[in-house]
């Protein structure tokens, strides 16, 4: 495992340096630590003024120079945090990231800037940003380590993107559509009780958005039924989708996807005949003529129109002859 490692690790490192030109020499800013900076580079762009140090980083992200815009802009958050142009210098930052590709750092610089200036103008637009980022990460993009390696998508960090979103802004715009995408995101996993979960907190947090409320219930159902066909059969699950699905039932009634759900109930509640007649059998096998009496009776009401339920009900007058004293 340790040489696997060791040879991974190795690979990492000669895929990190060959695509990219050697760095160039190191600089230490006081504001901004190590930075990177081209032999004969204009030291124009630091400026005294926040307002004119803004003004430079806005004018290399229009020239697509994004790294120099970066860097100007940073260096205005480090130098004037306070000042009325932090918020949109630390904005831009993201702004930078984002358009070379590197959305994970992007995410968080946006981060910072809905924690560090939650009141700015366009935060909206920062929101949506970092909503646009994460559902990269859910439809499958791989992420990249330090920014440049390619490393496997993670879901468990897609769902931490769309809980930040949803932990600055709970009612924004995306933030019903962010709670949906973490059930997507744990449905990928395979994680049913956690897609269903999560699905069923945003039928509860967003109960005044219809469309947003209707999928969660119908998602959550369907959850729900996954986990009830899983390799053992959950009859907890089972019963949960059935009461999904019948309260997107009732409540949405003129949904599209109603007669679908009616099916998936219809199914549901066979199934748990099934199961119970199965388990009545057993009893019954042994001679265990109260316990197969209990189940034949629970595979009756699960569906008493269903074969199983129609046979248990012959089966539970016989065997109730037997265990009459």
């Amino acid at each position: 495992m340790n040489q696997r490692f060791a040879l991974w690790f190795a690979v990492v490192l000669i895929v990190a340096a060959l695509p990219y030109r050697s760095p160039a020499p190191l600089i230490y800013d006081p504001e901004l630590g190590w930075i990177y900076e081209k032999p004969g580079e204009d030291k124009g762009w630091q400026k005294l003024r926040a307002k004119d140090q803004l003004q430079v980083a806005q004018e290399a992200f229009g020239q697509k120079k994004f790294s120099l815009a970066a860097k100007a802009a940073k260096r205005l958050v480090a130098r004037w945090p306070f000042s009325d142009y932090a918020p949109e210098a630390q904005y831009l930052v993201g702004r930078c990231y984002e358009a070379q590709g590197k959305d994970e750092i992007a995410f968080k610089h946006y981060q910072k800037v809905m924690e560090k200036y939650p009141k700015m103008t366009n935060a909206q637009e920062v929101l949506q940003r970092q909503f646009v980022i994460a559902n990269k990460f859910l439809a499958g993009k791989w992420r990249k380590l330090w920014g440049y390696v390619p490393i496997p998508p993670s879901q468990d960090k897609t769902v931490e993107m769309y809980e930040k979103i949803i932990k600055d802004a709970p009612y924004s715009d995306v933030a019903p559509q962010a709670q949906l995408n973490i059930g997507a995101a744990r449905e990928r996993q395979k994680n049913y009780p956690a897609a269903a979960k999560a699905y069923e907190h945003a039928a509860d947090k967003y109960s005044d958005n219809e469309r947003v409320s209707a999928d969660a219930l119908y998602k959550a159902g369907a959850a729900n039924l996954m986990q009830s066909k899983s390799a053992e059969y959950d009859q907890n699950a089972s019963l949960q989708a059935i009461s999904s699905f019948t309260d997107f039932a009732t409540l949405f009634p003129d949904d599209q996807r109603v007669a679908e759900s009616q099916k998936k109930i219809d199914e549901l509640k066979t199934e748990q005949s099934r199961g119970a007649f199965e388990i009545a059998k057993f009893y019954e096998s042994k001679k265990k003529w109260k316990a197969a009496s209990i189940y034949y009776n629970e595979a009756f009401r699960a569906d008493p129109n269903s074969k199983y339920g129609k046979e248990a009900l012959k089966l539970i007058e016989q065997i109730n002859k037997r265990i009459e004293p």
